[in-house]
């Protein structure tokens, strides 16, 4: 067998990762998968900078600021699989949630009157809240800040974005440390069934389907391998399948309990898993069927339009200069080619195209695909933008124009 070692962080959407190493699918593949967990995502980017891992579970904004230079120890590194879709959330104390609708289900629903409730809460908080981002190139974050940007909030001048692990934000809300956080299940649900938090939003409100970890490779190791990173990602494609079948979510949520995984309750685990949400302590379940998607819709495909979108924020915010080297660089980093090629001659149904317009799908879409029949399912901003990946400047220029970056 070839023995391969990814790391991880102990969260819900490691749950690929875990089924493929416990549920013998990497091994069917002829793969011995060591699966090396971290605390950090500082942690785990150097692990795979440095070599101490083949692979790497990683925030897709943290993918492309490393190739882009933007975050410590430049290196070149390439995504050729999605981990999933969706599965961050916003909490906050209940005390600054008392300044929010107290419908939590109305609240959660309505993201838009939600944003807007959320900067009138800003005003009337005892202090400048401090909101917990598990770093500074994630996913949460570039959604946080578009949402709080939309209802006129600045998010480097009218709140404190404070980065911390995600396994540390219960403490961090326990100890006052900060007043609420955008972070992966289960520490949204864990923080929630402590009292300690009440649901705002999900990501998957934002952005239906918005980007969140791949799997993710230096660029000269997965050339250096191409056998191997195929077979992995079969293995990876398979397990994702079984994750996402609601008969496997209890069992998966038992094996993600563990404590060489999450060290987490199963009964906290499985809400994402089978998108039955608790807002807050002792409330009935949000029935969320997206809140997390591991296979279906071909949630693993690494769209280059999405690369390119976070590109977008990264413009946005001013942390990089637009230009058509620095473009082609980040959409470089997701590998539809490798995804084709590793999938082909398996009937996994994969889009035909490499690029859509994110934010224009309103209700499931049947689309062209070069191996069986697919539907995309919406994939809706909450604002209604359409992100065409042709027109990166229009797009800026259309709902960044009051950002510092521009």
């Amino acid at each position: 067998m070839t023995p391969l070692s990814i790391a991880f962080l102990p969260l819900t959407d490691s749950a690929v990762l875990v089924a493929a190493r416990e549920k013998g699918f990497a091994a069917d593949h002829d793969i011995a998968l060591a699966l090396v967990r971290a605390e950090s995502w500082a942690t785990v980017r150097d692990r795979l900078v440095f070599g101490q891992v083949q692979a790497a579970q990683m925030l897709a904004p943290l993918a492309l600021a490393v190739t882009l230079g933007l975050s410590q120890h430049p290196a070149a590194i390439a995504a050729p699989f999605k981990l999933n879709v969706n599965g961050n959330a916003l909490v906050m104390s209940p005390t600054f949630a008392a300044a929010l609708d107290p419908d939590v289900m109305a609240r959660a629903g309505d993201p838009v009157a939600t944003a807007h409730d959320f900067a009138t809460a800003i005003g009337l908080y005892r202090r400048k809240p401090v909101i917990g981002v598990v770093h500074r190139f994630s996913s949460h974050a570039l959604m946080l800040r578009y949402w709080l940007d939309f209802a006129g909030v600045d998010p480097d001048r009218d709140v404190t974005l404070r980065v911390l692990s995600p396994s540390l934000m219960v403490a961090a809300m326990r100890s006052g440390e900060i007043d609420g956080f955008i972070a992966g299940e289960p520490w949204g649900s864990a923080a929630i069934a402590a009292g300690l938090a009440e649901l705002v939003t999900l990501g998957s409100r934002i952005w239906q389907r918005g980007v969140e970890k791949v799997l993710a490779f230096r660029e000269d190791w997965l050339a250096a391998n191409p056998d191997t990173v195929d077979r992995l990602i079969l293995a990876l494609s398979r397990a994702a399948a079984w994750c996402d079948d609601p008969a496997h979510h209890a069992e998966l949520a038992d094996l993600l309990a563990r404590d060489t995984y999450l060290g987490q309750p199963a009964e906290l685990i499985l809400p994402a898993l089978a998108g039955q949400m608790v807002p807050r302590q002792g409330d009935p379940a949000l029935h969320a069927p997206d809140a997390m998607i591991f296979h279906r819709e071909a949630a693993g495909f690494p769209w280059r339009s999405q690369a390119l979108w976070i590109y977008s924020q990264f413009v946005r915010w001013g942390w990089i200069e637009a230009g058509p080297d620095t473009e082609r660089r980040a959409a470089d980093v997701f590998r539809s080619d490798i995804y084709r090629r590793a999938l082909a001659g398996t009937g996994e149904p994969m889009p035909g195209a490499s690029m859509k317009v994110e934010g224009s799908i309103g209700v499931s879409l049947p689309v062209g695909s070069s191996k069986g029949s697919l539907t995309l399912g919406p994939d809706r901003f909450f604002d209604g933008a359409v992100f065409d990946p042709s027109d990166i400047a229009g797009y800026l220029a259309a709902t960044g124009e009051n950002s510092p970056g521009l």
